[in-house]
Protein backbone atom coordinates (compact mmCIF):
# COMPACT_ATOMS: atom_id res chain seq x y z
CA UNK A 1 0.00 0.00 0.00
CA UNK A 2 1.34 3.42 -0.91
CA UNK A 3 2.17 5.63 2.05
CA UNK A 4 -0.19 8.36 0.86
CA UNK A 5 -3.09 5.91 0.74
CA UNK A 6 -2.11 4.58 4.17
CA UNK A 7 -2.15 8.09 5.62
CA UNK A 8 -5.61 8.66 4.13
CA UNK A 9 -6.84 5.53 5.88
CA UNK A 10 -5.31 6.62 9.18
CA UNK A 11 -6.89 10.05 8.82
CA UNK A 12 -10.23 8.34 8.38
CA UNK A 13 -9.61 6.47 11.62
CA UNK A 14 -8.87 9.69 13.46
CA UNK A 15 -5.07 9.48 13.56
CA UNK A 16 -3.17 12.63 12.60
CA UNK A 17 0.09 12.12 10.80
CA UNK A 18 2.90 13.61 8.81
CA UNK A 19 5.84 12.42 6.77
CA UNK A 20 8.16 10.69 9.22
CA UNK A 21 6.18 10.35 12.44
CA UNK A 22 2.56 9.84 13.34
CA UNK A 23 0.90 10.54 16.66
CA UNK A 24 -0.62 7.51 18.34
CA UNK A 25 -3.20 7.46 21.14
CA UNK A 26 -1.83 7.53 24.66
CA UNK A 27 -2.64 4.71 27.04
CA UNK A 28 -3.90 5.29 30.53
CA UNK A 29 -2.40 3.11 33.25
CA UNK A 30 -5.25 0.86 34.38
CA UNK A 31 -4.59 0.32 38.07
CA UNK A 32 -6.25 -3.05 38.49
CA UNK A 33 -5.36 -4.73 35.22
CA UNK A 34 -3.65 -8.09 35.50
CA UNK A 35 -2.17 -7.70 32.00
CA UNK A 36 0.70 -5.30 31.43
CA UNK A 37 1.26 -3.53 28.13
CA UNK A 38 4.61 -2.09 27.06
CA UNK A 39 4.64 0.81 24.63
CA UNK A 40 6.68 3.96 24.18
CA UNK A 41 6.72 6.44 21.31
CA UNK A 42 10.46 5.85 20.90
CA UNK A 43 9.52 2.62 19.13
CA UNK A 44 8.17 4.72 16.26
CA UNK A 45 11.49 6.49 15.70
CA UNK A 46 13.34 3.60 14.05
CA UNK A 47 12.93 3.43 10.29
CA UNK A 48 14.71 1.37 7.66
CA UNK A 49 15.55 3.15 4.39
CA UNK A 50 12.98 3.16 1.60
CA UNK A 51 9.64 1.39 1.60
CA UNK A 52 10.39 -1.28 4.17
CA UNK A 53 7.91 -3.80 5.60
CA UNK A 54 9.25 -3.31 9.16
CA UNK A 55 7.87 0.19 9.47
CA UNK A 56 6.46 2.39 12.27
CA UNK A 57 3.02 1.93 10.71
CA UNK A 58 2.98 -1.58 12.20
CA UNK A 59 2.69 -0.07 15.68
CA UNK A 60 0.64 2.96 14.68
CA UNK A 61 -2.15 0.76 13.36
CA UNK A 62 -1.90 -1.62 16.34
CA UNK A 63 -2.11 1.24 18.84
CA UNK A 64 -5.12 2.69 17.05
CA UNK A 65 -6.88 -0.66 17.28
CA UNK A 66 -5.98 -0.92 20.98
CA UNK A 67 -7.78 2.39 21.50
CA UNK A 68 -10.76 1.60 19.29
CA UNK A 69 -11.43 -1.69 21.08
CA UNK A 70 -11.36 -0.01 24.49
CA UNK A 71 -8.31 -1.94 25.64
CA UNK A 72 -6.32 1.23 26.26
CA UNK A 73 -8.33 1.80 29.44
CA UNK A 74 -8.01 -1.79 30.65
CA UNK A 75 -4.28 -2.50 30.35
CA UNK A 76 -1.50 -1.62 32.81
CA UNK A 77 0.89 0.59 30.87
CA UNK A 78 4.55 -0.30 31.47
CA UNK A 79 7.40 1.96 30.39
CA UNK A 80 10.87 0.75 29.36
CA UNK A 81 13.62 0.42 31.93
CA UNK A 82 16.58 2.74 31.45
CA UNK A 83 20.29 1.89 31.66
CA UNK A 84 19.87 -1.64 30.31
CA UNK A 85 23.11 -2.05 28.33
CA UNK A 86 24.71 -4.14 31.12
CA UNK A 87 21.70 -6.45 30.90
CA UNK A 88 21.95 -6.62 27.10
CA UNK A 89 25.48 -7.89 27.64
CA UNK A 90 24.07 -10.94 29.44
CA UNK A 91 23.49 -12.19 25.87
CA UNK A 92 25.33 -9.91 23.48
CA UNK A 93 29.04 -9.22 23.50
CA UNK A 94 30.25 -5.71 24.26
CA UNK A 95 31.69 -5.62 20.74
CA UNK A 96 28.29 -6.37 19.22
CA UNK A 97 26.73 -3.57 21.28
CA UNK A 98 29.45 -1.12 20.25
CA UNK A 99 29.18 -2.05 16.57
CA UNK A 100 25.39 -1.57 16.59
CA UNK A 101 25.85 1.81 18.28
CA UNK A 102 28.50 2.82 15.73
CA UNK A 103 26.83 1.53 12.57
CA UNK A 104 23.18 2.31 13.36
CA UNK A 105 23.27 5.44 15.55
CA UNK A 106 19.69 6.49 14.83
CA UNK A 107 18.29 3.04 15.57
CA UNK A 108 20.54 2.17 18.50
CA UNK A 109 18.56 3.97 21.24
CA UNK A 110 15.33 2.46 19.92
CA UNK A 111 16.79 -1.05 19.97
CA UNK A 112 18.05 -0.48 23.52
CA UNK A 113 14.59 0.75 24.55
CA UNK A 114 13.03 -2.42 23.15
CA UNK A 115 15.13 -4.46 25.57
CA UNK A 116 14.21 -2.00 28.31
CA UNK A 117 10.55 -2.62 27.59
CA UNK A 118 10.87 -6.40 27.67
CA UNK A 119 12.77 -6.22 30.97
CA UNK A 120 10.13 -3.89 32.41
CA UNK A 121 7.49 -6.48 31.55
CA UNK A 122 9.65 -9.20 33.10
CA UNK A 123 9.94 -7.27 36.35
CA UNK A 124 6.21 -6.61 36.33
CA UNK A 125 5.17 -10.27 36.17
CA UNK A 126 7.43 -11.03 39.13
CA UNK A 127 6.96 -7.95 41.31
CA UNK A 128 4.64 -5.49 39.59
CA UNK A 129 1.23 -6.97 40.21
CA UNK A 130 0.47 -8.28 36.71
CA UNK A 131 0.09 -11.92 35.73
CA UNK A 132 1.23 -11.45 32.13
CA UNK A 133 2.32 -8.73 29.73
CA UNK A 134 2.53 -7.92 26.04
CA UNK A 135 5.30 -5.77 24.59
CA UNK A 136 4.22 -3.65 21.62
CA UNK A 137 7.80 -2.98 20.59
CA UNK A 138 9.83 -2.72 17.42
CA UNK A 139 12.25 -3.47 15.84
CA UNK A 140 12.00 -7.22 16.48
CA UNK A 141 14.84 -9.20 18.05
CA UNK A 142 14.77 -12.97 17.65
CA UNK A 143 17.28 -13.09 14.77
CA UNK A 144 19.90 -10.98 16.56
CA UNK A 145 23.20 -12.71 17.31
CA UNK A 146 26.71 -11.47 18.13
CA UNK A 147 27.59 -10.41 14.61
CA UNK A 148 27.88 -6.65 15.12
CA UNK A 149 25.16 -6.00 12.56
CA UNK A 150 21.45 -6.04 12.03
CA UNK A 151 20.05 -9.43 11.03
CA UNK A 152 16.52 -10.02 9.81
CA UNK A 153 15.47 -6.51 10.95
CA UNK A 154 16.83 -7.33 14.46
CA UNK A 155 19.55 -5.61 16.54
CA UNK A 156 19.26 -6.99 20.11
CA UNK A 157 17.45 -10.13 21.20
CA UNK A 158 15.09 -8.89 23.89
CA UNK A 159 13.56 -12.31 24.53
CA UNK A 160 16.95 -13.92 25.11
CA UNK A 161 18.08 -11.07 27.36
CA UNK A 162 14.86 -11.39 29.38
CA UNK A 163 15.50 -15.08 29.99
CA UNK A 164 18.96 -14.45 31.43
CA UNK A 165 17.74 -11.38 33.32
CA UNK A 166 14.95 -13.35 34.99
CA UNK A 167 17.34 -16.11 35.97
CA UNK A 168 19.82 -13.62 37.44
CA UNK A 169 17.55 -11.08 39.12
CA UNK A 170 14.41 -13.04 39.93
CA UNK A 171 16.13 -16.18 41.15
CA UNK A 172 14.59 -18.69 38.79
CA UNK A 173 16.16 -21.48 36.78
CA UNK A 174 13.82 -22.78 34.09
CA UNK A 175 12.57 -20.54 31.28
CA UNK A 176 10.40 -21.69 28.37
CA UNK A 177 10.67 -19.63 25.18
CA UNK A 178 7.98 -20.15 22.55
CA UNK A 179 8.45 -18.67 19.08
CA UNK A 180 5.48 -18.83 16.66
CA UNK A 181 6.92 -16.36 14.15
CA UNK A 182 6.89 -17.56 10.53
CA UNK A 183 10.68 -17.30 10.58
CA UNK A 184 12.96 -19.35 12.81
CA UNK A 185 14.40 -17.52 15.81
CA UNK A 186 18.00 -18.41 15.04
CA UNK A 187 19.40 -15.85 17.47
CA UNK A 188 17.43 -17.31 20.35
CA UNK A 189 18.43 -20.84 19.42
CA UNK A 190 22.09 -19.86 19.29
CA UNK A 191 21.95 -18.22 22.72
CA UNK A 192 20.71 -21.35 24.51
CA UNK A 193 21.68 -24.29 22.31
CA UNK A 194 23.71 -25.98 25.07
CA UNK A 195 21.56 -24.83 28.00
CA UNK A 196 19.20 -27.28 29.76
CA UNK A 197 17.61 -24.46 31.77
CA UNK A 198 16.07 -22.78 28.72
CA UNK A 199 13.62 -24.81 26.65
CA UNK A 200 13.27 -23.26 23.19
CA UNK A 201 10.29 -24.26 21.06
CA UNK A 202 9.86 -22.83 17.56
CA UNK A 203 7.31 -23.39 14.80
CA UNK A 204 8.42 -21.95 11.46
CA UNK A 205 9.04 -22.55 7.77
CA UNK A 206 12.48 -24.14 7.64
CA UNK A 207 12.90 -23.12 4.00
CA UNK A 208 12.32 -19.42 4.64
CA UNK A 209 14.80 -16.84 5.99
CA UNK A 210 17.23 -17.39 7.70
CA UNK A 211 17.40 -21.01 6.52
CA UNK A 212 17.85 -22.40 10.03
CA UNK A 213 15.50 -24.36 12.24
CA UNK A 214 16.20 -27.89 11.10
CA UNK A 215 14.07 -30.23 13.25
CA UNK A 216 17.16 -32.41 13.67
CA UNK A 217 18.82 -29.57 15.62
CA UNK A 218 17.84 -30.45 19.19
CA UNK A 219 20.66 -28.94 21.24
CA UNK A 220 24.10 -30.03 22.28
CA UNK A 221 25.82 -31.22 25.45
CA UNK A 222 23.63 -30.78 28.52
CA UNK A 223 21.21 -28.84 26.32
CA UNK A 224 20.44 -31.86 24.14
CA UNK A 225 16.68 -32.21 23.83
CA UNK A 226 15.93 -28.65 25.00
CA UNK A 227 15.79 -27.15 21.49
CA UNK A 228 12.64 -28.11 19.59
CA UNK A 229 12.28 -27.00 15.98
CA UNK A 230 9.04 -27.77 14.15
CA UNK A 231 8.92 -27.17 10.40
CA UNK A 232 5.49 -26.35 8.98
CA UNK A 233 4.88 -26.36 5.24
CA UNK A 234 3.88 -23.24 3.35
CA UNK A 235 0.11 -23.01 3.56
CA UNK A 236 -0.11 -24.44 7.06
CA UNK A 237 -2.91 -23.04 9.18
CA UNK A 238 -4.55 -23.37 12.56
CA UNK A 239 -4.77 -27.14 12.69
CA UNK A 240 -1.11 -27.72 11.85
CA UNK A 241 0.32 -25.24 14.31
CA UNK A 242 -2.04 -26.21 17.14
CA UNK A 243 -1.17 -29.88 16.59
CA UNK A 244 2.52 -28.99 16.80
CA UNK A 245 1.95 -27.28 20.13
CA UNK A 246 -0.09 -30.16 21.50
CA UNK A 247 2.15 -32.97 20.30
CA UNK A 248 5.64 -31.42 20.39
CA UNK A 249 5.55 -28.68 23.02
CA UNK A 250 3.24 -29.92 25.75
CA UNK A 251 4.92 -33.26 26.58
CA UNK A 252 8.32 -31.60 27.02
CA UNK A 253 6.91 -28.56 28.83
CA UNK A 254 5.13 -30.75 31.37
CA UNK A 255 8.39 -32.41 32.32
CA UNK A 256 10.36 -29.15 32.16
CA UNK A 257 7.97 -27.23 34.46
CA UNK A 258 8.88 -23.64 33.48
CA UNK A 259 9.10 -20.87 36.04
CA UNK A 260 8.56 -18.22 33.36
CA UNK A 261 7.23 -18.37 29.80
CA UNK A 262 8.38 -15.95 27.12
CA UNK A 263 6.67 -15.70 23.73
CA UNK A 264 8.26 -14.43 20.54
CA UNK A 265 4.89 -13.41 19.15
CA UNK A 266 5.51 -13.08 15.44
CA UNK A 267 2.27 -12.51 13.57
CA UNK A 268 3.85 -12.96 10.15
CA UNK A 269 2.60 -16.52 10.59
CA UNK A 270 -0.92 -15.10 10.17
CA UNK A 271 -2.75 -15.51 6.89
CA UNK A 272 -2.11 -12.90 4.19
CA UNK A 273 1.21 -11.70 5.60
CA UNK A 274 3.60 -9.96 3.22
CA UNK A 275 6.63 -12.07 4.22
CA UNK A 276 5.06 -15.40 5.17
CA UNK A 277 2.84 -18.05 3.62
CA UNK A 278 1.18 -19.64 6.66
CA UNK A 279 -2.58 -19.31 7.08
CA UNK A 280 -3.01 -19.03 10.84
CA UNK A 281 -6.15 -17.09 11.77
CA UNK A 282 -6.88 -14.82 14.70
CA UNK A 283 -8.84 -17.70 16.21
CA UNK A 284 -5.73 -19.85 15.87
CA UNK A 285 -3.68 -17.32 17.84
CA UNK A 286 -6.35 -17.27 20.53
CA UNK A 287 -6.06 -21.05 20.85
CA UNK A 288 -2.25 -20.95 20.93
CA UNK A 289 -2.38 -18.28 23.61
CA UNK A 290 -4.78 -20.37 25.68
CA UNK A 291 -2.44 -23.37 25.45
CA UNK A 292 0.43 -21.24 26.73
CA UNK A 293 -1.72 -19.70 29.48
CA UNK A 294 -2.77 -23.13 30.71
CA UNK A 295 0.88 -24.13 30.97
CA UNK A 296 1.73 -20.92 32.78
CA UNK A 297 -1.18 -21.34 35.15
CA UNK A 298 -0.06 -24.84 36.01
CA UNK A 299 3.65 -24.19 36.56
CA UNK A 300 4.49 -20.50 37.03
CA UNK A 301 1.48 -18.66 38.45
CA UNK A 302 0.53 -17.36 35.00
CA UNK A 303 3.83 -15.55 34.35
CA UNK A 304 4.01 -14.83 30.61
CA UNK A 305 5.90 -12.07 28.80
CA UNK A 306 4.96 -11.85 25.13
CA UNK A 307 6.97 -9.72 22.70
CA UNK A 308 5.98 -8.60 19.22
CA UNK A 309 8.33 -9.97 16.58
CA UNK A 310 7.31 -10.11 12.90
CA UNK A 311 3.98 -9.27 11.28
CA UNK A 312 3.99 -7.18 8.10
CA UNK A 313 0.39 -7.05 6.96
CA UNK A 314 -0.44 -3.94 8.94
CA UNK A 315 -4.10 -4.73 9.54
CA UNK A 316 -3.49 -8.45 10.04
CA UNK A 317 -0.67 -7.87 12.51
CA UNK A 318 -2.83 -5.52 14.57
CA UNK A 319 -5.84 -7.82 14.54
CA UNK A 320 -3.83 -10.87 15.60
CA UNK A 321 -2.04 -8.91 18.33
CA UNK A 322 -5.31 -7.59 19.76
CA UNK A 323 -6.82 -11.09 19.81
CA UNK A 324 -3.68 -12.29 21.58
CA UNK A 325 -3.82 -9.47 24.15
CA UNK A 326 -7.52 -9.96 24.80
CA UNK A 327 -6.85 -13.64 25.43
CA UNK A 328 -4.07 -12.78 27.88
CA UNK A 329 -6.59 -10.54 29.63
CA UNK A 330 -9.05 -13.41 29.92
CA UNK A 331 -11.58 -11.88 27.52
CA UNK A 332 -11.34 -14.63 24.89
CA UNK A 333 -11.19 -18.39 25.29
Amino acid sequence: MQRRKFLEILTGLGISGFANHMIVPRLSAAVNSQTGFVFDEIYLEHRFPGKHPESPERLNYLMQLIRDTGLADELRLLKPLAEVVPHIELIHSSDHVLQIKKNYPASYPVAVAVVGGVLSATDAVFTGGVRNAFCATRPPGHHARNTGREEGFCFFNGIAVAARYAQKYHNINRVLIIDWDYHHGNGTEAAFYDDPDVLFFSTHDYYAYPGTGDPRKTGTGRGKGFNINVHLDCGSGDEAIITAFEEKLLPKAHTFKPELILISAGFDSRKDDLLGCFRVTDTGFVKLTRIVMELAGQYCDGKIVSVLEGGYNIKGNASAAVHHVRTLMGQLA
